[in-house]
């Protein structure tokens, strides 16, 4: 499985499921990242954390934990 923390800077990828349950996966989806989604990773910080996306025309930071449960293609 594929997920948004594998995806390189500068790399597009489309939402294929948010893996985990409760406030995370809800969160998630509330920033607009739910299923058939398209995004562009913009750049990593330096210690892989956070990862900066653009997605729906906007930037977004989330975290490795975040990025590990959207699994893309």
């Amino acid at each position: 499985m594929k997920t948004l923390g594998d995806v390189a800077v500068g790399e597009s990828a489309t939402v294929v499921k948010l893996h985990g349950e409760g406030a995370l996966r809800r969160h998630l989806m509330d920033l607009g990242l739910i299923k058939g989604t398209p995004f562009t990773v913009v750049k990593v910080a330096p210690l892989g954390d956070p990862v900066e996306i653009r997605v729906r025309g906007y930037e977004l930071s989330i975290r490795k934990e975040e990025a590990s449960i959207v699994e893309v293609r």
